[in-house]
């Protein structure tokens, strides 16, 4: 009959002792925030660049009011949106500048990012300035970047957003094909230059994709949504190269960040 009793009260004592560690957890949980904030990322390409309305605030990273992740944000009214993309911005720029704002609390997470890192600008200064042969020699020297270099570089970045927003999904948005083949094009390039550049970004598209996916994030391919407004088309949603306002060359229209950019995203997020 002791022994009865003191087993009973053992046990007593152990549920209790669960009970409170349970209690004790869910009120830990409840503390933490919901994980409904959006933090956009990136590199020109979701900063707007090119788009127009921007915000003074942002100064040079050239934060749109038209780009993609404003849009998404007053759409969806996220209980927190924070705009870090910045025009020009490299893998490191990101790591270095852009992350502060991620959490506990951030459930999505969109990005642009590795075009600077493999020389875009440069690239396509080349291709339009100089022979189709340096052109081309430009071209396969960002392919042995995009090779050697680039994945290593991306999987630090997806690596710090994981640790710093566990509960975020993230979307990694790709780059569009710049130019339609076929036909002419007025003051545009050859025909091989257009298909090595559209070569290009389908070889950085691919690199950036297996990332993310290995990362376990969302890739949003835009190549389909930009199919028929690349520049050479009817209606493209990219600039071509321009003089006047150098910076803006080769990077979306509000066309292409409101019906290129953003139904990809609200089709992933």
């Amino acid at each position: 009959m002791r022994r009865s009793r003191l087993t009973a009260y053992v046990t007593s004592l152990l549920l209790s002792a669960a009970f409170a560690l349970t209690g004790a957890t869910a009120a830990q949980a409840s503390q933490q925030p919901a994980a409904t904030g959006y933090v956009a990322l990136g590199d020109s390409y979701s900063s707007g660049v090119g788009a127009g309305g921007y915000l003074a605030s942002s100064g040079d990273c050239k934060r749109s009011t038209k780009a993609y992740p404003a849009l998404w944000a007053a759409a969806h009214s996220p209980s927190t949106f924070h705009f870090t993309a910045c025009s020009g911005a490299r893998t490191g720029d990101v790591l270095a500048n852009q992350l502060a704002p991620l959490g506990v609390g951030t459930g999505l997470v969109s990005i642009t990012v590795g075009g600077n890192d493999a020389g875009f600008a440069d690239v396509m200064t080349t291709c339009v300035l100089q022979s189709e042969s340096a052109c081309l020699a430009r071209i396969n020297t960002a392919k042995a970047y995009v090779d050697s270099t680039l994945p290593g570089r991306l999987d630090s970045v997806y690596s710090a957003i994981s640790a710093k927003a566990p509960a975020a999904q993230v979307v990694v948005l790709g780059y569009p094909r710049f130019y339609q083949l076929g036909g002419g094009c007025l003051g545009g390039l050859s025909q091989t230059k257009r298909s090595a550049i559209n070569n290009a970004a389908d070889y950085l598209d691919s690199a950036i994709a297996k990332r993310a996916a290995d990362h376990g994030f969302t890739f949003g391919d835009v190549r389909t949504t930009f199919t028929g407004h690349e520049i050479c088309s009817g209606s493209p949603w990219l600039h071509s190269v321009n003089l006047l306002n150098i910076g803006e060359s080769y990077h979306p229209t509000a066309a292409g960040q409101s019906g290129g950019y953003l139904p990809v995203l609200n089709g992933t997020s």
